[in-house]
């Protein structure tokens, strides 16, 4: 079934705004088409895979349009068209147009140049073939360059996983459980969840496998007190409160009110009454000082690059540059430093991140136990014994979406040590009376 002429229009139009990058690409398309009520459900759906289809090629789409005639933005329009649907389902094309795309779709995209295989931007090219190597590096950026499937993670508040999946079953879909996370369901399908029960009762959000994980390295308990320090959208404190099951107390901190606005809705269907939303001015803010020394659990999800997330946010590539992946590794710094000063002696902050480059991990961890003496780095392979995870890692988490289907991650545990109990001057006087003597032991 031939699609009509005017989806190339509409194509054309919302790319033109995509590509300007002032905003992330789904809000822009969520805009577009709130502000096109007329287009249908499948439209939408069409446009919207030409966008990120074009996202994801966009060094190859760019090569490819310098070839054809006509408009730059409406021939990158007609390579995500064709990409998404085929050549023959797309009307409205000339003969000029219909020659020009059936011979660039035959061109093998595996025998081009490196830099346009890949479709990464030179730095970021550069950096992982830098730090991982050829082959796993290419690896990587392939799985980078796939669409996503959609995960779930099931509130264990309101049901259990076989209940959710059975209910997702019946719904039509063909969910299967995750391979690491305890909670997590994967829909090779992507349905409109809102429109969905479970999904209205808080029996399911949509959560990543690998941040479904970085919750549970947290090791949040029964009764603790602890803070998610970048709470954002909430997902991993929606899973922190869950792994407290709804008791002690929980801080949910973010400098964004927005952010934090649209989080109590999803908190309200969670059914979770320990969490507690504080917005904070910056990482130093009074807010946290107060609770300087007292915070069991301290989960630090960092401001960064987000480049391990790109199957789903292909856009983040172009928008990011090595500048400002420079001007994150100072903020995120200052935030784990804030964030340490939360955590009492035996508490554990664990610090991540949803990025693939080594300044934004390990050189961040390195730099910060220089600094505080009093924290020590817990092998990720002891937490994952502890949390029954069947992972396999050393010092720290790394997950790749090439290996484990998830998106990019990368978590470090620290913990602070115990302050000795010392003994009163008095007591320490009995003590020393009551020491034998070499000769005597």
């Amino acid at each position: 079934m031939r699609l009509p002429p005017a989806i190339i229009g509409s194509t054309e139009e919302v790319l033109r705004e995509v590509l300007r990058f002032t905003a992330p690409a789904d809000s822009t398309l969520s805009r577009y088409f709130r502000d096109h009520p007329r287009l249908g459900a499948r439209e939408r759906g069409v446009v919207a895979e030409a966008i990120y289809g074009m996202l994801r090629n966009k060094s190859v789409y760019t090569n490819f349009a310098e070839t054809g005639a006509g408009p730059m933005m409406r021939r990158m329009a007609l390579l995500g068209l064709a990409d998404a649907v085929g050549v023959d389902s797309l009307g409205g094309l000339s003969e000029e147009e219909l020659v020009w795309l059936q011979r660039v779709m035959e061109i093998d995209r595996a025998n081009l140049p490196l830099a346009l295989r890949t479709n990464m931007p030179g730095w970021l090219l550069e950096r992982l073939l830098s730090q991982y190597g050829e082959a796993a590096a290419l690896d990587i950026i392939e799985a980078l360059n796939r669409p996503a499937p959609l995960d779930l993670r099931v509130n264990s508040i309101k049901t259990t996983r076989d209940e959710a999946m059975a209910a997702l079953t019946l719904a039509g879909l063909s969910p299967v459980p995750t391979s690491f996370a305890p909670l997590g369901v994967r829909l090779l399908k992507k349905p409109s969840l809102q429109n969905m029960p479970l999904f209205k009762e808080g029996a399911i959000e949509v959560q990543d496998e690998g941040s479904q994980l970085l919750a549970q390295i947290v090791g949040a308990k029964r009764g603790e007190m602890v803070v998610d320090f970048c709470a954002g959208a909430g997902g991993k404190t929606l899973a922190l409160g869950g792994a407290m099951r709804n008791t002690g107390r929980l801080y949910a901190f973010d400098v964004s009110e927005k952010r934090l606005a649209k989080f109590k809705p999803r908190m309200a269907r969670s059914g979770l009454s320990n969490v507690h939303p504080v917005l904070i001015a910056h990482e130093n803010d009074a807010k946290v000082k107060r609770l300087a020394g007292k915070i069991d659990r301290v989960l630090v999800d960092s401001p960064c690059s987000g480049l391990g997330t790109l199957r789903r946010n292909p856009d983040v590539k172009w928008r990011q540059t090595a500048e400002g992946v420079a001007e994150l590794n100072v903020k995120q710094i200052s935030i784990l430093n804030a964030a340490a000063r939360l955590v009492k002696p035996g508490g554990r902050l664990v610090y991540a991140t949803c990025s693939l480059l080594a300044e934004e991990n390990e050189a961040i961890v390195d730099q910060f136990i220089a600094s505080q003496q009093d924290f020590t780095l817990v092998k990720m392979s002891a937490v994952l014994a502890e949390q029954k995870i069947p992972l396999e890692m050393d010092d720290y988490l790394k997950l790749l979406p090439n290996q484990h289907q998830t998106d990019g991650f990368f978590a470090a545990v620290l913990e602070r040590k115990k302050i000795p109990v010392l003994a009163s001057p008095k007591d320490q006087e009995i003590l020393t009376e009551e020491e034998p003597s070499p000769e005597q032991s």
